[in-house]
């Protein structure tokens, strides 16, 4: 007889029989080969099984007291635990029916008594391979799984931290600070699970695009890395001339983020809601903001929560040209721009979480 290959030859098999004759001549055939476990009824069977490590294959006699081998291979492949583990059926039942049942319950393989040696033999090693196989494969995937989800954990990290530095740069050329990014991303974020279950909302504000509100946030002002410094950084009030160039921020920011995705050669989700960001906070429901004087719900949803966002962090926020206003005040001015600046339905967000912004406000605020 043919010594089976070494990854069979270290496998662990589970003789289930309740005749001690039949044990002893299965343990006789198969322990020079492999690892031997026998248990004599069907309940012991179950215990040996669920033990770790657990047998590589089991051979299973049918006719049992108690339960039957039916009955342990139904148990066998219900349990999360056991199911993976092939079943071969050994007895003295030779009906077609009674094989064509234990295939049905997820054996795979069904040997009638008496027991040919060589056979027994041969399919218990091709069983033993098509598992190391099936194994083998278990495990590849699990892997490949795990390094997908940990490269695209690196990749969502990489592409936080360079909306970071890319909105930071622009912020280090205004009076603003990098926690204004901070302050706005999570102004935006709580505005939107306020009304992500509100019926003009709903389904535009899901999970995932909250998710990408928030990474995108950040980008809004990146335009004003084109604004010269003399007007952006300018201590007082600027010039009607000087507030046209100004304006242009919004259409700079959004052309640098359509450079970006040509550049990828592809579209990008955060992208898309970044360009409406960085082009349409300015724009105010009654239609009188800039750059295109949009009005209603002509202004992108993501767009018409920033205004509120960065509106509210303007207001509270000192600058080297004005004092910083209570949150109490500037509530007060959201609340004013009701159906003017605003859109009136994300005031009324506001309204019911505005301490939630002084909570966000003072989390980060500006040092110094």
């Amino acid at each position: 007889m043919n010594t089976p290959p070494d990854p069979s030859s270290k496998a662990t098999i589970l003789v289930v029989d309740d005749t001690p004759d039949n044990l002893a001549l299965m343990s006789g055939l198969l322990k020079d080969y492999y690892r031997v476990k026998i248990a004599n009824n069907g309940e012991k069977a179950l215990k040996v099984a669920q033990t770790l490590p657990p047998p590589d294959l089991i051979l299973l006699d049918i006719m049992m007291p108690g339960i039957d081998g039916y009955e342990v291979c139904a148990h066998l492949k219900a349990n999360r635990a056991t199911q993976r583990i092939p079943v071969i059926f050994l007895t003295a039942k030779s009906e077609i029916e009674d094989e064509r049942k234990g295939l049905a319950l997820g054996a795979v393989d069904y040997i009638t008594k008496p027991v040919s040696p060589p056979i027994l033999m041969a399919r218990v090693n091709t069983q033993l391979k098509i598992k190391a196989a099936a194994d083998f494969l278990l495990d590849k995937n699990a892997f490949l799984e795990q390094e997908v989800a940990r490269r695209t954990q690196e990749v969502m990290a990489i592409q936080d931290v360079t909306i970071q530095v890319m909105a930071s740069l622009a912020e280090t050329r205004d009076h603003e600070t990098g926690n204004h990014i901070r302050r706005t991303q999570n102004y935006v974020r709580a505005l939107a699970e306020q009304l992500k279950k509100h019926p003009r909302f709903q389904k535009f504000l899901t999970d995932h695009t909250i998710n990408l509100l928030y990474k995108s946030a950040p980008l809004h002002d990146i335009g004003k890395v084109g604004v010269p410094d003399h007007i952006l950084l300018k201590p007082g009030p600027l010039t009607a001339e000087e507030f046209e160039i100004m304006k242009t921020h919004t259409t700079l920011g959004r052309d640098a983020i359509v450079q970006a995705e040509k550049s990828l050669g592809m579209k990008v989700d955060f992208l898309q809601l970044a360009k409406e960001i960085a082009y349409s906070h300015q724009e105010k429901w009654d239609g009188t903001g800039y750059p295109q004087g949009l009005s209603g719900d002509d202004i992108p949803i993501a767009a018409r929560l920033m205004a509120i966002a960065d509106v509210y962090d303007a207001l509270i926020s000192s600058r080297v040209y004005k004092e910083a206003m209570p949150h109490e005040e500037a509530v007060a001015i959201i609340e004013a721009g009701y159906g003017q600046h605003f859109d009136p339905d994300v005031v009324d967000a506001f309204m019911a979480i505005h301490p939630t912004f002084k909570t966000i406000a003072a989390e980060f605020a500006d040092k110094g």
